[in-house]
């Protein structure tokens, strides 16, 4: 390009057009020295950077695909243990669900460790039971949903028995508008001061349940015929 324009005369138009060509070709050359450079300091750098991206990206989809076959290993353990409690086998049942109690992963060894709680309530032994969910109550490494269904569990296995008060007061914690368990829990609350002779605020609970659109309907129906048996 350069011998071109020591030639001769070239047109105006001509000249400017390979003057154009000979920066571009310069640029073209410093551009690519500049990337061999940049290659040979980060080069090694680059490629692990990107080896690490496609490990990474792997090592997620493996856990992804291993937690989602451990789950379901663990969902098949769960519904064969309950199928073994259903049919009466007991014992293979106990075991089944301690082993998932320990190795279940944080879902399914709450649920075992409730259902050990049903078992033995089931079984006649209602200390057992609660002392089960008692424990599960009292654990702070599982989900309050599962906790607070514990207290639940409790308040039915010692309605009979349990310190009204104390009782109330426990439930009284479950009773905020988005807790799933509201609607359980002022329930036993109400059952808990007619047993306790408190007839004004058991039919205020009855009451308060029986208008409450989103209570189940069974548990609507109930507080009503209670309401007519206290005399609301």
């Amino acid at each position: 390009m350069v011998a071109r324009l020591l030639d001769g005369p070239i047109p105006t138009e001509s000249r400017a057009s390979a003057v154009a060509d000979i920066f571009q070709e310069v640029e073209e050359d410093v551009r690519r020295e500049r990337f061999e450079k940049l290659w040979k300091r980060y080069g090694n750098y680059v490629v692990g950077v990107a080896l690490a991206a496609v490990l990474v990206t792997a090592g997620i989809v493996w856990w992804r695909d291993y937690q989602r076959k451990q789950n379901e290993a663990r969902a098949e353990r769960f519904l064969a243990a309950l199928e073994q409690a259903g049919r009466g086998e007991a014992d293979p049942a106990k075991a089944a669900f301690a082993k998932l109690a320990e190795d279940g992963g944080a879902g399914y060894a709450t649920l075992a460790r409730l259902q050990q709680g049903a078992l033995l309530a089931k079984a006649g032994d209602a200390a057992g039971a609660v002392k089960q969910y008692e424990a599960i109550a009292a654990d702070g490494r599982i989900d309050q949903l599962f906790r607070d269904f514990a207290v639940v569990l409790i308040a039915q296995e010692t309605i009979e028995t349990a310190d009204p008060a104390a009782l109330t007061q426990r439930l009284q914690a479950l009773t905020g508008d988005k807790n799933p368990w509201r609607h359980s829990a002022t329930e036993l609350m109400a059952l808990l001061a007619k047993r306790a002779g408190d007839a004004a605020k058991a039919k205020e609970l009855y009451t308060r349940l029986a208008d409450d659109l989103t209570a189940p309907q069974g548990m609507r129906a109930r507080a009503t015929e209670m309401l007519a048996i206290i005399g609301g």
